[in-house]
């Protein structure tokens, strides 16, 4: 509706809420618009709108995940100096699954949402997602979301582009020149990113990549390490950390030593990768501060376009990565 009227999803909004910010001609012309197109803003999504229930609804795919958990504790850090509280619902790795749990939290009420987790790489899977959120903020609710490219709403998004890149330059410079990456489903926008970014890294070098796809956790890293056993990679990749460990304790299984054999390296550095053995190369992302940075634009009025908070890394070199073997 708001691009039928040709303005923002804010002036949308706030012409059909009666709130402030808007001229009386642009509200007008906003409400005409809608009459023709016959759009009925979600009723209940209104009703939650009002501010009667400052909760914030966090949704993430695994809350026992370091990533995750360290996301949500800067949701709630945040949460809390603004006096709200917060509703955690937990969604497996589907855009099925994802909606359910942003309609059970609508109906709990919630004035705000924050999603964390990669979005798809197909916006047509996120379609559902899109209108149901555009619904909401129509109404005058608010949403971040975390790591994803395409919903119309304010997000923060971490450098997984930049990580990859520096992940890749890191192990050409050791000299590795057939490195394998154990990475997560590959319709994920984090995963696209950071093989990308893998593959820059690397591009002047002339390496090559093996990619394998498994589950984004620790038995995905052990899955993904044994289909690597019998190639000739000097290098793995796990796209996280919990692969990453997975790897580290399926290469121990096989008494492959790590780095003097095979050199593993990972992604985001949870609070346990300093403490492995050995300890774990990584591009750090500020899983912290991402889920700040989501309380801080949902707090914000909102403003006439979707806002975009990018975030930085940091390549933190411990003792799993070395030089290839015979360097």
């Amino acid at each position: 509706m708001a691009n039928a009227a040709g303005v923002s999803l804010a002036s949308a909004s706030r012409a059909m809420t009666g709130s402030p910010g808007i001229s009386p001609e642009g509200a007008a012309h906003v409400l005409r618009v809608a009459e023709r197109l016959g759009y009925e803003p979600n009723l209940h999504a209104r009703g939650l709108a009002g501010g009667l229930v400052p909760t914030i609804g966090l949704v993430v795919h695994e809350i026992g995940d370091p990533y995750f958990a360290d996301i949500a504790s800067g949701v709630i850090r945040s949460a809390t100096l603004e006096a709200r509280s917060v509703q955690i619902a937990q969604a497996e790795r589907t855009p099925a699954s994802e909606l359910a749990q942003v309609k059970a939290l609508l109906h709990q009420r919630v004035g705000s949402i924050i999603i964390a987790g990669s979005g798809y790489s197909d916006f047509a899977r996120e379609r559902p997602m899109a209108q149901v959120l555009t619904d909401f903020t129509l109404a005058g609710g608010r949403v971040a979301v975390i790591g994803r490219h395409h919903l119309p709403v304010d997000s923060v998004l971490p450098d997984n582009h930049g990580a990859g890149v520096s992940v890749g330059r890191h192990l050409a410079e050791l000299g590795h020149r057939r490195i394998g990456v154990v990475a997560g489903p590959l319709d994920l926008n984090t995963v696209a990113d950071r093989i990308a970014g893998l593959r820059e890294g690397t591009r002047l070098a002339d390496v090559e990549l093996t990619v394998v796809s498994h589950e984004f956790t620790r038995e995905g890293g052990i899955a993904g390490a044994r289909e690597l056993l019998d190639t000739d990679v000097t290098a793995i990749v796990g796209l996280n950390d919990a692969m990453a460990i997975g790897i580290l304790r399926e290469l121990r299984q096989h008494e492959i030593r790590v780095p003097e054999d095979r050199s593993v390296v990972g992604f985001d550095d949870i609070s346990v990768a300093a403490d492995v053995a050995p300890a774990l190369t990584t591009a750090r992302i500020p899983m912290f501060d991402m889920g700040r940075h989501a309380v801080a634009l949902i707090v914000r009025a909102a403003g006439d376009e979707p806002r975009t908070i990018s975030t930085t890394h940091e390549l933190i070199v411990r003792r799993s990565s070395g030089p290839p073997p015979g360097s």
